[in-house]
């Protein structure tokens, strides 16, 4: 199992990433069992709003290293989330690296406990956070970016507020998420739909310009040397060969 879909609650269906095991790393698996439980809630009437959650004590870890999405699979994934018609709302608890920051910003909205942390870790492995800067780069923090991407370093729940790649974080998230499951419920359902396709229009622009290149970008540089290097490293828990 890589994901648990529960049943809908007052119109919310809530859906976990459920592969603990693997820190909830995005599989093909992964990505083809979401994309699939997305597509039945966005049809369901019923349903007015999606919470994606976790796990374990990782969001996800990002690209599964050893059962890798192809990037077209994960550029459709991150592409339905931001068409989707129904507002999707990120609830994290634990850790998020890498890809996993993909799913968050493809989001409309993402609360997280103050526990939680993130990182963009590709660099350390010899690749680019390519696809995932479709959602990224519209609704983040453009400096914050370039530190964080180009130095994998870590950071809390405040700093992940402050740079836009959060709504909100509490001690207790789900103090936090009430409000805005309230909100989603009180909305009328065709109304929260045109307001999210206002909202995201400027985010699937960039799909619309960039994700093809993006994509081929990401094939070629998981093909080469560094990558090879950097996921062999990473696989045996040593640092790669550039590190000084």
């Amino acid at each position: 199992m890589t994901l648990t879909v529960h049943p809908r609650a007052r119109g919310v269906r809530t859906l976990a990433l459920d592969s603990p095991g693997t820190r909830n790393a995005l599989s093909a698996a992964l990505v083809g069992d979401l994309t699939a439980a997305l597509a039945k809630a966005g049809a369901d009437d019923g349903v007015r709003a999606v919470v994606l959650t976790h796990t374990g004590t990782t969001f996800s870890a990002g690209a599964d290293l050893r059962d890798p999405p192809g990037p077209e699979a994960l550029v459709a994934l991150l592409r339905q989330l931001v068409e989707l018609p129904k507002p999707v709302v990120a609830r994290v608890t634990g850790h998020v690296r890498a890809g996993g920051l993909g799913l968050l910003a493809a989001c409309d909205i993402a609360v997280a406990s103050t526990a939680s942390t993130y990182a963009f870790t590709e660099v350390r492995i010899g690749v680019a956070p390519a696809v995932i800067s479709l959602p990224l780069l519209p609704r983040a923090d453009p400096r914050a970016l370039a530190r964080y991407c180009l130095t994998g370093e870590r950071f809390d729940a405040a700093e992940a507020v402050r740079t836009g790649l959060l709504t909100a974080a509490g001690d207790d998230v789900d103090a936090v998420l009430e409000p805005v499951l309230d909100g989603l419920r009180k909305a009328a359902p065709g109304a929260l739909a045109e307001t999210k396709r206002l909202l995201t229009a400027r985010v699937l622009e960039t799909f619309d310009r960039d994700a093809d290149a993006l994509a081929a970008l990401t094939a070629r540089l998981f093909a080469a040397a560094d990558a090879r290097e950097g996921m062999t490293a990473f696989l045996e828990r040593r640092d790669p060969a550039w590190v000084l």
